[in-house]
């Protein structure tokens, strides 16, 4: 007998097995628009314009980053699919975007198919809360090319958008307020550091009880980064005038990732002070003895995504997104730039930055 694909180590059958397992989640997220189903060569997304006068496509592509030797420590994949989703989708949604439809991409040295149906259940589960349809990918068995248990993600997102109303930060103006929607944790950026902190340095152990905490440590870690879609654009559907710009908060934290969406003669004010923070942001500083600066250019520090709005309907904006489910914090202002980007105040000092 010459050798065969399986024993050089890739086996069709595992493939198949974990297509079937995965079939029900996957067309839980289809809507009359899907026009393919799992398993073909592409898939398809028939587009209604109906509401568009020049309807413009919106793209993102991520990761989960080294979040995944979390999942693969604690042996849980059933949520850091979620992850996945929102990392993609809340980034599109950063420009007005709504997001349609959701491609994954899984790599792995070895496939099981119970743990790969896993995971796409949370992507599955994060593609329903963004209200797009998953409707394709690719799940390669890559054999000696990972470590035994470990696996890669990558997701790719695609929205629309009206092109008169795309944001992109260039109506923010002195006197704008920033409002920050409250973070889950973590969510997925940060983990290098976060993990050189807590359990080298410190020393911990991933099922430590620490004051504070609802879960033990590993579990905290790995909540699901949030996905604001639907609040989101429920305040662009009633106040989109007064909505300048949006930030996703992900690596390079609060301070690189507003910056990034302001004009050039613009700065941020950010007081600290203004909302609550997971418990979690204080143990990786404490742990790593890490400086004020570097954990704020490198953690969300509990805010997920910001909003920066004209004062003008800030209560009602503030009111629905409370409607919504959201816990906003008013943390902050534009003003005139000086020789700073961001300034971010906190209790008795105040960084300059950009």
């Amino acid at each position: 007998m010459g050798l065969n694909y399986k024993e050089s180590g890739v086996d069709i059958d595992a493939g198949k097995k974990a297509v079937d397992l995965m079939k029900k989640d996957v067309e839980s997220t289809h809507g009359p628009e899907v026009l393919s189903s799992l398993g073909g060569f592409g898939g398809l997304f028939q587009l209604d314009l109906s509401e568009y006068r020049e309807a413009v496509l919106v793209s993102g592509t991520d990761g989960v980053g080294t979040k995944l030797k979390l999942a693969f420590k604690l042996d849980k994949h059933d949520s850091i699919g979620i992850d996945l989703v929102a990392m993609s989708v809340n980034d599109i949604l950063a420009q007005g975007a709504k997001p349609l439809f959701f491609l994954d991409y899984l790599a792995t040295g070895k496939l099981e198919p119970e743990k790969t149906a896993q995971i796409v259940r949370g992507i599955a589960a994060g593609c329903k809360e963004a209200g797009a349809s998953l409707i394709g990918g690719e799940t390669a068995e890559m054999a000696g090319f990972y470590q035994e248990g470990e696996y890669d993600l990558a997701g790719f997102a695609v929205g629309i958008v009206e092109k008169s109303k795309i944001i992109t930060g260039e109506k923010i103006k002195a006197g704008n307020l920033i409002i920050g929607l409250a973070s889950n944790g973590l969510h997925s950026n940060g983990f290098t550091l976060a993990r050189a902190a807590l359990f080298d340095k410190a020393d911990y152990d991933y099922q430590a009880k620490l004051p504070g905490l609802e879960n033990n440590l590993g579990e905290e870690m790995l909540k699901p980064t949030r996905i604001y879609v639907k609040p989101v654009l429920s305040i662009l559907k009633d106040y989109h005038s007064s909505v300048n710009g949006i930030a996703h908060i992900t690596g390079g934290g609060l301070v690189e990732n507003i910056i990034r969406i302001l004009p050039e003669d613009l700065a941020a004010a950010i007081d600290l002070s203004k909302w609550d923070k997971a418990n979690i942001f204080e143990i990786i500083q404490e742990a790593g003895k890490i400086e004020d600066l570097e954990m704020l250019k490198t953690f969300n520090m509990g805010i997920g995504m910001v909003l920066i709005i004209e004062p003008r309907q800030k209560k009602e904006i503030m009111a629905k997104l409370k409607a919504k489910g959201e816990s906003p914090y008013l943390i902050g202002e534009i003003e005139k730039a000086k020789d700073y980007g961001m300034k971010i105040e906190i209790p008795g000092e105040i960084l300059e930055m950009g």
